[in-house]
């Protein structure tokens, strides 16, 4: 019993010690005069991606790669499908043309490159198939692409992200620190439970561990991108709002599945392809829809048939087990 409390406070736990070490590190940074820019790129970019990276870490340590595979493509199927359904149900959503153009179609290479990499058996016979450290070494690569790209964007934009101040509340040093120190331990022992929890789940209800981690784990570490999506919509930022979700799979996928194959060599599990081919569906689906009716704009309409995709989805890994 103690194991199942845990696994969902460890969810808990990964999602506000994501909060504290982002606010504890923002506020430090800008109390050493770190520009607003600058603490957007990076500890906030890092900071929501912290709970699934956690996640896959914890997963890679302990050999249970479902669990790490399941996080990473159940999380970025539930950030097309659920938060930009949910976001375009409460109000369309405008979209700039560079997502449209550039961060619509890296997001959609990330999966191709994952489906390719993932396809071993197929493609050269080689079974099982596996995301080696060479082959996280090439996602790492991707990485630091997107990330000149980003870079280059916000050089571009610089005069408008400044004038958009971030809303930074500021403490003492040592709030801070202990900020920060509370995050990281949040994060691990979040990490730790929630991993260990969705492993003897699985085994009591004899479902697979891709079960648990693509449903439960995955709408749980894809909180903070909900979350920041949906106050986005609220604010009037409803472009921010498909720019996050976009960014996070790019994240999701290039950074966080290279740091955990570089840490410990991951199996993917056998119906791998078909989770992949729904993220690639999915996010074909989003570049489609922003040619369909208002161009550049996610429709109500549009977001309730991404929550149908999405229920259909769930529907078929409890067929799967």
């Amino acid at each position: 019993m103690i194991t199942y409390i845990l696994f969902f406070v460890g969810i808990v736990l990964l999602i506000k010690g994501a909060d504290y070490l982002v606010e504890g590190s923002s506020s430090l940074a800008k109390k050493l005069g770190v520009p607003t820019l600058i603490i957007g790129l990076t500890i906030v970019a890092f900071g929501t991606s912290m709970p699934e990276l956690l996640v896959n870490v914890m997963s890679a340590v302990k050999g249970t790669g479902d669990v790490a595979f399941g996080n990473i493509i159940g999380s970025n199927i539930a950030n097309i499908f659920l938060i930009l359904g949910v976001t375009a149900l409460m109000k369309p959503i405008r979209v700039q043309h560079s997502t449209v153009w550039k961060e619509i179609p890296f997001s959609l290479l990330a999966a191709f490159v994952l489906l390719v990499l993932s396809s071993s058996a197929l493609l050269d016979g080689v079974e099982p198939s596996n995301l080696i450290r060479s082959e996280g070494i090439i996602l790492l690569l991707f990485f630091v692409v997107f990330g000149y790209y980003v870079y280059s964007l916000a050089k571009q934009n610089k005069a408008n992200l400044e004038n958009e101040e971030m809303k930074i509340e500021t403490h003492k040093r040592w709030i801070s620190f202990v900020m920060i120190f509370g995050g990281l331990l949040g994060l691990y022992f979040g990490g730790k439970w929630t991993v260990e929890g969705a492993v003897a789940i699985a085994r009591v209800l004899h479902l697979s561990e891709f079960f648990i981690s693509a449903t439960i784990i995955a709408i749980g570490t894809s909180l903070p991108e909900l979350v920041t999506s949906i106050m986005a919509s609220k604010r009037g930022d409803a472009d921010l709002a498909v720019g996050n979700v976009v960014g996070s799979n790019i994240f999701n996928i290039f950074w966080i599945l290279g740091i955990t194959a570089i840490i410990a060599p991951l199996t993917f599990p056998a119906s791998a392809a078909i989770d992949l081919t729904v993220l690639l569906f999915a996010t074909i689906l989003l570049f489609i829809f922003m040619f369909i009716g208002k161009k550049h704009e996610l429709d109500r309409w549009q977001g309730a048939s991404f929550l149908l995709f999405y229920a259909l989805y769930i529907a078929t890994l409890i067929y799967r087990g």
